[in-house]
């Protein structure tokens, strides 16, 4: 054979294993579930879907339920389910790319699985981890029946621990964990700054919650009201999902849940209900530690130099089809916890809640509690850090809880900044107790109330926290939000609340004359624009304003957009708290300018109704929307490049509750969307955007005879 021929038949044959290898990497592999077809035989467990699609979780046992509920959620929005598995497993970036590696990194970073691995079989009730196991069962039969769904081989069969894996990984970013992670370990120049109130707070009470209850003294018939009202984004890993979970081992609980959690989040079972609200105490404290000059992984620690534990972990990252690139990033940790490393410095952070593994523990005792001591009593030995909780049962009894691990710190440090990492001094142990917290139970008021906003006003008149009882250490907030106003306005002047009164509050568009937007309101007041101008005309709109979020209003539209101008172009300014010192008239002035020009380039005019520029777009839908930033009816959006705003977050899920004088329960909801969350060929895919553009409620159908009343199919997992 010539050489050449030799040569032909060698790029031949290299070019067929090149083709044979991309025909492997791209033709579609299944994961081996076959072990799983049948599990469900194990289970006696029915679904029963009513005409919205909601599904009811009918199970014997407590497991057949969690079962049930995970193949029920998973028909609705596996994508979103495989999507938080691969988080917790540290995996996202072999099905997204490099895009996701630094998710992967802070799996590893934060020693989720050794945390899991550390806990999960002592610090778990045999029940709990039944139904953990249950639900990982769920989601595997669905994926055995489903496998050209599956986004990664690799990833099935997943077990309870990856479960509790993403619980554990998840639960602080609620306070911001990732954002002080991100930033240093992406941008360390942004976090170079002496206040954490300039780089480490992440929130925005724009993008926050609410709840109120109502205690039957100040109800028309002595009912007692709870509403149900936390404002997630409306897609993705913290989007609601509404489901009802029934067993004959006494757990009967629906309202809203998230995807890979095995019981209901918030909601009501028959004798009490509670909901959620993001809170901001200071839970992160970010340290700077001295390395020592002749060997760079020690640190000086109380006079001696310790060893940065160190380990060096690999992570695969999606390039083309099956192609992948191992990367290996290297994991630092001191005696405060994770270290970051940066070219010039070292950062510890230490954080609340870590070690625990036990939230689904909690959620699923808050679910079967019967009364008020068994609910608050499972909130107190819970490990969720932070969040706000307000509560309203059947006994008519109301409450109102500043949820936190709070650290007890050593005075004498400014604990709003950098910290010295070189001493036990700073070093943290021990949380504050439950019983020392910010709390109200039935106040003499009759009301409880909180929408991201201060504890110390949580009622009126006796009752509020004093907030002289609370270091400053503690980060507790003290602003009030206009929801938080609005409430206290509303709910103080009735004394004698209708349940259709309690609905008109919730869904109250009103800005109060204390409010952010009515102060910039006053400041556009003092100018004085050439007449005949648009610039009046706009101006006249804005004055003429009664500060509602009226759909039929283009004064809204003209208000939005100028707060949105005034946002983007102030970097230093806090969304969440416009004005005061913050903002001037020379910052409003421009934003203001801004928007009417954008709306003339846009729209084609300024007098534009908020209904035409505040959507809600779903499928097929695209429909008019109310409210607006920080009011009741809370809505935010996206602006497109249209020049209108895509709704994103704010109300979402939501579920309002009344308990008659005689303890019965009857509670409507709605849903941004529909059940069928990312199946966008069924007709719950948008079923709700109507009524929810519309601020209707549907009923929530609780008992079995009801349910089947208004069935749309019934059916066993696997079986549908």
């Amino acid at each position: 054979m010539s050489r050449f021929s030799t040569l032909i038949s060698i790029i031949a044959l290299t070019t067929l294993l090149f083709i044979g290898l991309l025909g492997y990497c791209f033709w579609p592999r299944s994961p081996d579930l076959s072990d799983f077809e049948n599990i469900g035989e194990n289970y006696d467990v029915e679904i029963l879907r009513d005409t919205w699609g909601v599904p009811h979780i009918y199970g014997k046992t407590d497991s057949d339920a969690a079962f049930g509920l995970a193949y029920a959620h998973s028909e609705d929005d596996f994508v979103t389910i495989q999507k938080t598995l691969l988080t917790a497993r540290g995996e996202l970036a072999t099905v997204f790319g490099s895009s996701a590696a630094t998710s992967d990194y802070l799996v590893n970073q934060l020693r989720v699985w050794d945390v899991v691995e550390a806990g999960y079989d002592t610090d778990l009730s045999p029940e709990t981890k039944t139904i953990v196991e249950a639900y990982a069962d769920g989601v595997n039969l669905y994926a055995s029946l489903h496998t050209g769904k599956v986004l990664s081989p690799n990833l099935f069969p997943i077990t309870g621990k990856d479960i509790v894996a993403y619980s554990v990984f998840q639960l602080p970013l609620f306070y911001g964990l990732d954002a002080v992670l991100t930033d240093l370990i992406t941008n360390p120049q942004t976090v170079n700054k002496p206040s954490r109130s300039t780089s480490f707070n992440n929130f925005d009470t724009r993008f926050g919650s609410q709840t109120f209850s109502i205690a039957p003294q100040r109800t028309e018939d002595g009912s007692t009201f709870l509403a149900v009202n936390a404002h997630q984004p409306w897609d993705g890993a913290t989007a609601w999902y509404e489901a009802h979970v029934h067993s004959e081992e006494g757990w009967n609980m629906t309202g809203g849940t998230l995807p890979t959690t095995p019981a209901i989040t918030l909601g009501h079972n028959p004798y009490l209900g509670w909901s959620f609200a993001v809170n901001y105490p200071d839970l992160v404290d970010v340290y700077l530690l001295e390395i020592n000059p002749d060997n760079e992984n020690q640190y000086l620690f109380d006079g001696q130099w310790l060893d940065l534990e160190h380990e060096e972990v690999f992570i695969k990252v999606k390039l083309l089809g099956c192609l992948k690139l191992t990367t290996s990033w290297n994991v630092y940790w001191s005696v405060y916890g994770p270290v970051i490393r940066t070219e010039q410095e070292a950062f510890a952070i230490r954080y609340a809640g870590f070690g625990r593994v036990d939230v689904y523990e909690q959620l699923y005792r808050m679910n079967k509690a019967t009364s008020f001591e068994e609910w608050q009593t499972a909130v107190k030995e819970g490990p969720i850090p932070n969040l706000n909780l307000g509560y309203a049962d059947n006994e008519g009894n109301i409450y109102y809880l500043y949820n936190a691990m709070m650290p007890i710190r050593a005075e004498g440090y400014d604990w709003s900044g950098f910290l010295p990492g070189n001493t036990s001094d700073t070093l943290w142990t021990e949380y504050l107790p439950f019983e020392e917290l910010p709390q109200v139970l039935n106040p003499p008021s009759g009301f409880v109330q909180n929408a991201n906003s201060s504890p110390f006003q949580t009622t009126l008149g006796p009752g509020n926290p004093n907030p002289a009882d609370y270091s400053s250490t503690m980060g507790i907030e003290t602003f009030m939000t206009n929801r938080a106003l609005r409430a206290l306005e509303l709910i103080g002047e009735d004394r004698s609340l209708t349940f259709d009164e309690f609905i008109e509050i919730k869904y109250d568009w009103t800005y109060t004359d204390a409010s952010d937007v009515a102060r910039i309101q006053e400041m556009l007041g003092s100018w004085s624009p050439p007449p005949e101008d648009d610039l009046q005309k706009a101006l006249d709109l804005i004055m003429d304003w009664d500060l509602k979020m009226d759909p039929d209003s283009p004064a809204p539209t003209l208000m939005s957009l100028t707060i949105y101008f005034l946002i983007e172009n102030n970097e230093h300014i806090n969304p969440s708290r416009l004005v005061g010192s913050e903002i001037s008239f020379e910052q409003v002035l421009p934003a203001f300018v801004q928007a009417v020009t954008y709306l003339k380039e846009t729209h084609g005019g300024i007098d534009i109704p908020w209904g035409d520029v505040n959507r809600l777009i779903r499928g097929d839908q695209d429909l008019p929307l109310a409210g607006g930033a920080d009011v009741l009816h809370a809505i935010y959006g996206v602006l497109q490049d249209d020049g209108r705003f895509k709704g994103f977050q704010g109300d979402s899920f939501i579920q309002l509750v009344r308990w008659s004088p005689t303890g019965k329960i009857e509670s409507y909801s709605i849903h941004q969307y529909g059940s069928a969350t990312s199946v966008e060929n069924s007709p719950h895919f948008d079923d709700q955007a109507p009524w929810f553009a519309n601020r209707h409620l549907k009923p929530v159908w609780f008992d079995e005879d009801e349910i089947r009343a208004n069935l749309e199919r019934a059916y066993r997992p696997g079986q549908e």
